[in-house]
Order: C-alpha cells, then structure tokens, then sequence
C-alpha cells in the first residue's frame, strides 16, 4: 500500500487571462482580469502584477465593478459563488451562495442591490440551454451569505457573455442568439425580439456574434459572422425599427465596446486590429493595426482615458485613446497543442514552449510571468484561418543551456511536407539564442524525435525520421571563414532492418544510446557507433523511451502502445519486469531515481511516482486532472527541501509540473513547502507593516549597521528618536512609485516626518537651564570649602593606601549637594549632653 500524505495538487499560474474581458479602475491605475481560480490586478503603468484575490474554488467566469464603490470588485465562478472583494487591498469582503455553476455577471447603475448573473436553466455545466437572472444581494452582516432569490429576466440566451449587454445605464438590455435579437425593457416589463435572414441577396452570414449598447442614445452595434455591423435604432417599436451597417472586417467580429462618452465604437477580430469608428460619421474610422493574436475582447475606463484588448494569445494590451499602445500584459500563450513538450531552459531555470506562432516562449515559474518570445520561423505570421504556415513542431536544450536544436514544420496534413531542423547558441553579450545553423534536408522525411547527450565534453544532437534513419550531428569548424566559428553537420547515419525510428535516448552518463525503431529498441555506443544488443520482448510499438538515473541508470524504461510499461535490465540485457497499464507519459527526474507515470483511465489520469529497482510505487494519486495530460516536466529545486516524509521525498530535489487539457499548468505541493513559502513571506515584512523592496535590500544591511554604530556612539540621542516619523519614512520610501499619492500630498507629511516635536524641546530647555544655575551656585561655595577639602585630601592620602576612583558628574552633583547641607544643629545637640 502506498502511504496517503498531504499532497495537493493546485494550480501553479499560467492560467487563461483572456477567457473574460477585463476591467479597468475608475482612475484608470489598475487593470483587473480573471485568471483561473482568482482575479489578479496589474498596474497599468508598469505592466506589474501587484496581488491576487484568491478565494474561488474553480474557474472565475466574470468580473464587475462594483457601481456603489468603485474601489469594490464583483466576482462569479463556476463554484456557484459571487465574491465581493477590495481590490486595493485585497480583502475579500462578503461571499453570496447562488448554487448554480454561473457562466458571466452583469451590473447596473441603476439597480442598486442587484446584480444580473448568467447561467444555465438546469444545474448541469455542460447544459447548451442559458438564462439571465437578476439576483437581490441580501444585506447581512455575515461574511458567507446564502442568494436564493432569482428572478429571471431572459430565457434562452447566447452562451457567449459578449452577446449580452446594457443599455442606457440600464433602462434595458439586449441579447443575441444566432439570428434573433432580444430587447428587455424594465420600466415596461417587455421584451421585443427582431430576427435577421441566415443569408441576403449577396449570400452574407447574419448570424450574430457579439453586441455593445450606447451608453446615451438608444443604439445597439451588433457584430456578425461575415464582419459587417449594423447600429439598430427605435427598437422600442417592434415594427419600426431600423438600421444601419458598416462593414470593415473580413471575418467574424469578435467583439464590441463603446467608449464612455459614446463618440466612439471599438471593434477588433481575427485581423488582430482595433477599429476605432466615428459614432454618426458614415465609415469613419481610425485603426490601430498589428497587436498580436485575435482580439477576443474590448473594454474601456470610464474616464475613457485607457483601452484594454484580450487576444488569444492570452494577453493583454493597454491602450491609450489617443491608440497609443503604453503597455502589454502577457500571460502564458496558450496554443491549440504543445508540440514540443515541455522544457526547463537550463541557464534561466524557465519553463519553455510554444509561445505564438512560429516563437518559443519562455516563462518564469517562480513569478508567474512571461519573460521573452523566441522568434524561431522569422517570417510574419497571417492570421487567417485555413493557411499552412510554419510551426515549430520540436525543441530540446543541451545540458548546459549553450546550445538550442528546433524543428520547423509545414504542411503537416499534405503529402509534400517542408520542414527545417536549426541549432541555435547562445550569446552571452546578448543575453539571447542565436541561430547558427540552418539544415535544410537534414530528413527526406519528417523528424519524429531528437535528442542531446548529457556529456560536457562533446555536445551531440540526434535526430529519427519518417525515413527510417537516425542522424548523429557534431560541431565542426567552418574552414572557409577565418573567424573562430563553428558549424554542424552530420557525423553519422544509422537504420535498423528498415524500421521507421520513433523515439531516442542517452543514458545519464552519454556512454550509450537507445532508439526504439517500432517494436525493437536498439542500444548504441556513440563512439564507435557499434551496435551493441536490442530488446523485442513487449507486443506493440515504442511509445515512451527513458534511461534511468544514478543508482538506478541500469535499467531501460519503455512503454508500448499496447498499454505495457516495461523495464530492462542493461547488465543482463533482459526484461527485469514488466506491468499492464494504459500509459500516456513517462516523465523521469533528472536529479534522482524516481520516475513519474500517467496513466489515462475512464477519461481521468492517475500519477504513479516510482523507482525502476522497486516493485512498489513510492505515490500514487488518483484523477490528478480531468482528461488527458499533454506533457508534464520535472522542475530542479534551488534548494531542496527537508523533512519530508517518506512518501514525500520524491519532490525534495525537484518538482513535477503538467499541463491540463484546458492548458492549465498545475503542480503537486506539500504542507512543509507551503509553511515555508508563507514563513519566507513573513520574514521579508519590515515592522508587520513595510513591504520590502530591491532598494531595501541594496541598503538595508548598511542602514542597519550604521543604526547599531550610532547606538553605541551615542546612546543619549535615543531619547530624540521619534518612532512616528521612521515609520512614515520607511512607508514612503518602501511603497511602490506606482501606489504613491501625488507629490503634493506627501510634501507636508514627509517635513513634519523630519520636525521634532516643541514640548520635547521646551522641557529639554528648562531642564539645561535648571542645571546651570545650579552649577553656578556650586561654584561659589566651591570656594569656601577648598581649603578644608585639601586637609582632608591630604588626611586621606596619609591614611589609605588606594587611590580613590574618579566620580562621574552625577556623583559630583550630589556631592555638592551635601556639602551645602547645614549641619549646626548638631553642634547644639552635642553641646547640651552632660
């Protein structure tokens, strides 16, 4: 039995940001979009993400602003749940239990206490039936509130929230499905409905794809399938109604947004442009071209000063009214699949992938932020649907991240595929992957797996092609240039009894190299390219190919297509074991033994972390996702982690991360690593109250050093210290520039920071001042009593044999005090004894 402990399974980042329209803040300082399970907010100055509001237990379907108060944010998810959060601090203030999975929120100015939710007519989430119902916010002061009350307003909607909307600050909605728009009056308590033809006289598609209403007037834009919008106009008429369209797009409008104002209709598409159209000048436009992927989303501040567009490409721009791009906000890319597997570069530690068309992406993990994009193809990119356009179809790193191999694919589905195999190095001025070597026929057929040897020696790169042949390349020197320059090229051409090769591998220390041609694995020596034996034994072809690591690098992992996980024995060159399970990856660790299986069962996936040399898996999870799992890596720790349990010790070196059907990235964690990250989190707060920053810890050794030698120097000038002002200065100077008030407003806080206090200083005056008039009446009786002093001086030097020890001041002053004393009366009392 495998020991159950405390690991979970959570979602690491690198989630969808464009799966909803985002929102901008009032003053337009704040961009606020959902992202998996949460709402992140970024800074629209800086493109930097500043918190997360996490609390949702599944995917965030839709965010609002709150009308009452614009520093409050409405939240909706497919858990049934509304959150209403402060987004400037990131409290979450109250939760309203629905009960139903909810697909998008609504809210109006006009309906105070109300908020307008989008879900299905039944309780199941994969239902194709959609309504709009308003729901009463009950007022409690519960922080969990039950919202039961649901009135529906409109039955029968469009699944796509881009096709509803309010008009006029909420005096009506309106909602398309295909070829039917629906206009919902709430004063009126009507509704009226306007059906377009599916084709007119030019064979036009009128289907309905998005809709935007004018904030002022009673318009409503309607996007379509064939890129045409048409403004309608006295829809409050059933049969009088009319309009009026524009045509730029030549694909399907994904989306429409007025501005504030209304002066202005945003429109944008697959043509990855945004449209900016005259509101009552007949086709008068401007256009803001060339902004990445397919806009898929539109939204505007309401200062109307900010536009922000979602494009499919998971990102996010900033614009400003003047189409001006001042910003971009880029998520992981999501893609229709990861070809090339995921990789760890290994200089940067970030994880790489498809990224956009025709690029490599690369990612920080430990920041949930996209670093850079990779331009492998290096042609521009058409986004046009049915076009066959490159696509880097394979990647692999060197062991020490020097050297980059892609392959370069087109015409994929077409019997004449062209393809490129290219060995990229990096440049250390740059910073940045160079392209070095361009083989234009290194495969008569297309490449199906390729492989870099671990040795630091010599760096070799292997290639298995459709062709059934696999090619080893060497670098060489270009002898034709007399720069110090290296190409590469093919040092050796190997087959296997015509067999098509599917997959290859190196052994951790390069001294062998197996590569599985159908259902025979054949093992290699890259030396003398001898070979050296083969296994037959497993029915079915080689699907997955692995060695094993360090103690256990003896052993040969394999599985088959006909669900058989097998492993080899490389001493004895036999089956060492073999199990009968569906596996759909083989994913080893390169910092340990341990090997990590998925298995694909029943439309769910199992993980199996196990050693090759023990019967036993170490852990085992059951449905760690829904659906398949498309590629997973093992990430190497920076610095392990201790005190793990037994069953745990698998993700002390490194830590598994995979990739969900729906491209979520998700990862496995512990309670120990948790309490860790949350003790580090605490130990970088200043006073529970500062946040640290890179200038803190630039200086802050320094300033903590120069405070303790000040202390010691001069202990009396801590009764000057004034703990209000060092915590106003700490806040001002360890607050990001970004959330800073004006200038204005800080000026007089930061002087009075720096002022001492005048009741400190008057009682520090009269203390002084009472000390030097006592000072001066000392002197004048020092005079008196110096000559009895100097016989009692010479008295004591007669009698004692020690020096007697120096007084200090305070000594000395109460000294004074007693020799001022006036002793007669005891001469009195001595005189009258008998």
């Amino acid at each position: 039995m495998v020991e159950k402990i405390d690991i979970r399974v959570v979602r690491c980042g690198g989630s969808k940001i464009n799966l909803r329209a985002p929102i901008i803040s009032n003053d337009s300082r704040f961009v606020l979009c959902g992202s998996g399970d949460s709402v992140k907010v970024y800074s629209t100055r800086t493109e930097e993400w500043l918190h997360t509001l996490h609390g949702h237990t599944n995917h965030v379907t839709g965010i609002a602003l709150n009308p009452a108060n614009h520093l409050q944010v409405y939240s909706c998810s497919a858990d049934g749940t509304v959150k209403l959060w402060d987004f400037i601090d990131g409290i979450l203030i109250k939760t309203f239990n629905i009960g139903y999975p909810l697909v998008s929120l609504y809210v109006s100015q006009k309906h105070e206490g109300v908020i307008f939710l989008h879900l299905p007519m039944t309780s199941d989430s994969k239902a194709e039936c959609f309504q709009l119902v308003a729901v009463h916010l009950p007022k409690s002061a519960e922080h969990e509130v039950e919202a039961k009350e649901l009135s529906a307003v409109l039955t029968d909607i469009n699944q796509n929230p881009s096709c509803t909307a309010f008009g006029r600050g909420g005096e009506y909605i309106a909602s398309a499905k295909h070829l039917r728009l629906d206009v919902f009056f709430f004063r009126k308590q009507k509704k009226y409905s306007f059906f377009l033809k599916a084709t007119d006289k030019k064979a036009a598609r009128n289907a309905f794809t998005c809709l935007a209403c004018h904030p002022t007037e009673d318009c409503i834009a309607t996007g379509h399938e064939d890129g045409k919008i048409r403004l309608w106009r006295n829809f409050n008429h059933k049969k009088e109604y009319t309009y009026s369209t524009q045509h730029w797009h030549h694909n399907a409008v994904n989306t429409l947004c007025f501005t504030p104002e209304g002066t202005n209709l945003l429109s944008g598409g697959i043509e990855s442009v945004l449209v900016q159209w005259q509101f009552g000048a007949d086709n008068k436009k401007e256009f803001l071209p060339r902004l990445g992927g397919s806009i898929v989303h539109i939204s505007a501040s309401d200062d109307g000063q900010l536009f922000c567009t979602s494009h499919s490409d998971n990102k996010i721009t900033v614009i400003e009214s003047s189409l001006k791009v001042s910003g971009v906000i880029q998520g992981l890319v999501k893609g229709d699949a990861v070809l090339t597997d995921l990789m760890i570069d290994p200089r940067s530690k970030a994880l790489v992938l498809n990224g956009k068309p025709g690029h490599l992406q690369f990612y920080s993990l430990l920041h949930d932020k996209h670093l850079y994009n990779l331009d492998i193809v290096q042609q521009e990119y058409i986004y046009e649907a049915g076009l066959d356009q490159f696509e880097v179809v394979k990647a692999a790193f060197d062991v020490k991240g020097s050297w980059l191999a892609t392959v370069e694919e087109r015409g994929q589905k077409s019997s004449d595929p062209e393809f490129f195999l290219k060995l990229w190095a990096f440049d250390d001025k740059m910073q940045s992957f160079v392209l070095n070597t361009t083989i234009a026929a290194a495969h008569t057929d297309p490449i199906m797996s390729m492989c870099f040897n671990s040795s630091e020696e010599t760096t070799m790169l292997v290639t298995t092609a459709r062709d059934g042949q696999f090619k080893a390349w060497l670098q060489r020197a270009d002898a034709d240039t007399q720069q110090d320059q290296t190409f590469w090229s093919c040092d050796f051409v190997g087959s296997y009894h015509n067999l098509m090769p599917t997959n290859c591998s190196f052994s951790a220390d390069s001294s062998l190299l197996a590569v599985s041609f159908q259902e025979v694995i054949t093992i290699w020596n890259p030396e003398t390219w001898e070979l050296l034996t083969t296994f037959c034994q497993p029915p079915g072809e080689i699907r997955d190919l692995c060695f094993g690591r360090l103690s256990c690098s003896k052993y040969l992992l394999g599985t088959t297509t006909k669900n058989l996980l097998c492993c080899w024995n490389l001493l004895t060159c036999s089956l060492e074991w073999s199990t009968s399970v569906e596996m759909c990856m083989l994913q080893p660790d390169p910092l340990s033994e341990n090997v990590a299986a998925f298995s694909y069962q029943s439309k769910r996936t199992d993980l199996f972390v196990f050693k090759p040399s023990e019967p036993q898996p170490l852990f085992s999870r059951k449905e760690v996702c829904s659906g398949k799992v498309h590629c997973a890596v093992f990430v190497p720790r920076e610095e392990p982690l201790d005190f793990c349990d037994e069953s745990s010790q698998w993700l002390n070196r490194s830590q598994l991360y995979f990739l969900t059907l729906d491209m979520d990235l998700m990862t496995f964690s512990t309670a120990t690593e948790d309490d860790r990250m949350l003790a580090s989190s605490k130990r970088l707060i200043i006073d529970d109250t500062v946040a640290v920053t890179p200038f803190y810890l630039l200086l802050g050794k320094h300033r903590q050093q120069q405070e303790k030698e000040s202390a010691v120097s001069h202990p009396v000038l801590d009764k000057w210290q004034q703990p209000q002002s060092s915590v106003t200065i700490k806040e001002l100077l360890h607050t990001p520039a970004h959330v800073l008030p004006a200038a204005s407003v800080l000026c007089s806080m930061f002087v009075n920071s720096l002022l001492i206090s005048n009741t400190g200083v008057r009682e520090e005056m009269k203390t002084s001042e009472q000390e030097m008039n006592s000072e001066k009446e000392e002197e004048g009786s020092e005079g008196e009593m110096e000559t009895c002093d100097s016989q009692q001086e010479l008295r004591a030097q007669g009698s004692l044999d020690e020096v007697t020890p120096k007084l200090s001041k305070a000594q000395e002053r109460e000294l004074r005090k007693i020799r001022k004393t006036d002793f007669s009366w005891l001469t009195g009392l001595i005189d009258s004894k008998p």
